[in-house]
């Protein structure tokens, strides 16, 4: 069976020069739930926009089995999904029912089937009684519901999130964990909270300087002390 991600000897550099990853060995299985952690500028931002091929660097980006090119990458952005650390960036239509099954009615479904998975990715979010919402007169927490629904819509196996709890108050970060920890997809996520990684995550990766310093059970990793203090983090 295909892993979800597979990296290989990967690596990037800045337009500069300047490396924001350094030859990473990951492998993701399907049905994981991973956090990735690590200080600001460690490169976990950058390496998921490398998972949905926003950028190009060195080695090698394999995606449900398919390596990462060029001519594959429209077929890839259908297995992979990301939530942007904004939501702003994934809203822009009149309202909330439009922006959801914007990305069903380009590819290659039905009408009905479109209608189906955006009704389903309400269900998922618990945000039906906004569809005829327009964005901006959301809130904080149901944008962030709002962005997840947009990725739903469109069936991925894998999920990317950049810092999904930012700017989220304590009961609409509660909602969040909920949503995620019902979600069956693939789960990669970037984060900077440590009880919230602990919350929606089996699996912690600490990136740090471009590197994986440490992988491994959630719990394991978030608990050792000295391994977080010296990842410039902290216990949850």
């Amino acid at each position: 069976m295909n892993l979800a991600v597979e990296l290989r000897d990967f690596s990037y550099q800045y337009p500069d020069g300047t490396a924001a990853i350094e030859s990473i060995d990951l492998a993701i299985e399907h049905g994981e739930k991973v956090v990735l952690v690590g200080p600001n500028g460690a490169g976990k931002s950058t390496l998921l926009l490398a998972m949905a091929g926003f950028i190009r660097g060195r080695g090698t980006m394999v995606i449900d089995g398919m390596e990462l090119s060029s001519k594959n990458l429209r077929w890839i952005r259908r297995i992979l999904g990301c939530c942007m650390e904004n939501p702003d960036d994934q809203l822009f239509m009149p309202t909330l029912y439009e922006d959801v099954i914007f990305g069903p009615l380009n590819m290659d479904i039905s009408m009905h089937q479109a209608k189906n998975n955006t009704d389903f990715a309400f269900e998922q979010v618990g945000l039906t009684a906004l569809v005829d919402k327009a964005p901006h007169h959301l809130s904080a927490g149901q944008k962030r519901g709002a962005s997840i629904a947009t990725v739903l819509s469109m069936s991925p196996k894998i999920i990317t999130f950049d810092e999904p709890d930012g700017s989220l108050d304590p009961r609409n970060r509660r909602n969040l964990e909920e949503v995620l920890r019902k979600l069956s997809q693939t789960l990669i996520i970037a984060t900077c909270n440590m009880r919230f990684a602990a919350a929606v995550a089996d699996r912690a990766v600490i990136v740090n300087s471009g590197r994986i310093i440490a992988d491994g059970a959630v719990k394991d990793i978030l608990c050792d002390e000295k391994l977080m203090l010296d990842n410039g983090l902290e216990t949850p």
